[in-house]
């Protein structure tokens, strides 16, 4: 999960720095604690566990997949901390303990579907790494299709850990079934391996593309412009975005850490995140975690991605609904945005309206 998870830290180092710099929070500055779980998904509750209990630490910023929020979540619950979690992800959970600022399946896959329909057809091939996410993920998506008249004809899942090889038969049997759309929830260094063995099989991203939640600009650069190029991903914030605010973020992230470095959804989250954090302590002067998340319910932020807010209804953030082409320099051609945030609808409430009128 590194290649996703080092930009996460990043993007909350990067906005504790400019807090600091701008004097902290009420004359105070803000201390990260760190500690990496490496992957391991037991790691990240016994680390949660330790930060609350020997450090003191009452407000985690953290967890990319899904497993590793839920091995989370029954820590912060029990101890009373709060878990600020950056990443995209299945829906259908609430917790009081964590602020949610990464996109529900209303945020992206909605839309997603009823953009690779109207354009590629209505055959879809679901292929994801094997944990909670891509399973429920696909769940979804699999309601969405065959709502709307489609059909799933091969779902495959292969382990985290899947290695080049074990990507070769499958897109094989991709290439048998005669999809109009691959649709991926391969997450970390997989998905590179998923993305070259279409390539290197000869298939066509203009007739049948893999289409994805999870893939972002630093998957693109693992896998290899010419590799990834014409494939889709549905985010709430994409590189290319052309407003003022998008580029100050990015030119400031790049000075850091290099001129040739992108960023991302996942990092944009981490980023934003932080900034609400701060506000909200600056406003409460406490970490007691119910202050926290009182005051930070509604409060609003201006983003890289645009105006964004935390939902009072779910805890989780209202962000922008886009749909980018990746191209041969490694960013996303933006074909779709919304016209402000949508908002969170973790469980589908109103999806069905959504995917008549949006």
């Amino acid at each position: 999960m590194s290649v996703i998870e080092e930009t996460q830290l990043r993007g909350t180092l990067i906005a504790i720095d400019e807090i600091n710099d701008r004097g902290g929070v009420n004359g105070r500055p803000i201390e990260p604690i760190v500690y990496d779980p490496g992957s391991e998904i037991r790691s990240y509750g016994q680390y949660a566990k330790r930060l609350m209990v020997e450090d003191g630490v009452s407000t985690i910023f953290g967890c990319y997949t899904s497993a590793s929020r839920k091995a989370v979540l029954p820590v912060v619950e029990r101890l009373d901390g709060l878990l600020w979690y950056p990443t995209l992800y299945e829906g259908f959970e609430f917790s009081p303990n964590v602020i949610y600022t990464g996109a529900t399946p209303n945020q992206n896959s909605v839309q997603l579907c009823k953009a690779l329909m109207s354009q590629f057809g209505n055959r879809f091939f679901f292929v994801g790494s094997d944990y909670v996410y891509p399973r429920e993920s696909n769940r979804v998506m699999r309601e969405l299709v065959r709502n709307n008249g489609g059909t799933v004809v091969g779902e495959r899942y292969l382990r985290l850990e899947a290695d080049r090889s074990e990507f070769v038969p499958l897109v094989r049997e991709i290439k048998q079934a005669q999809p109009d759309v691959i649709f991926s929830t391969v997450v970390g260094e997989s998905t590179t391996f998923l993305y070259q063995a279409y390539h290197d099989l000869g298939l066509n991203p203009k007739t049948v593309p893999i289409a994805s939640l999870t893939t972002t600009e630093a998957e693109i650069r693992a896998m290899g412009y010419d590799v990834g190029e014409g494939h889709y991903t549905a985010a709430s914030y994409f590189q290319g975005i052309e407003t003022a605010r998008n580029s100050s973020f990015v030119s400031h992230y790049q000075k850091r850490y290099g001129d040739d470095e992108p960023t991302n959804m996942c990092l944009e989250a981490s980023y934003f995140q932080v900034n609400l954090f701060a506000r909200t302590l600056e406003e409460t002067n406490s970490l007691d975690t119910r202050q926290l998340r009182t005051f930070v319910m509604g409060a609003e932020f201006e983003a890289p991605q645009g105006s964004v807010s935390i939902n009072p209804v779910w805890g989780h953030a209202d962000v922008w609904t886009r749909i980018g082409r990746a191209n041969r320099q490694g960013q996303f051609d933006i074909v779709f945005q919304s016209q402000a945030s949508v908002k969170a609808d973790p469980y589908l409430i109103g999806y069905g309206r959504c995917l008549e009128n949006c």
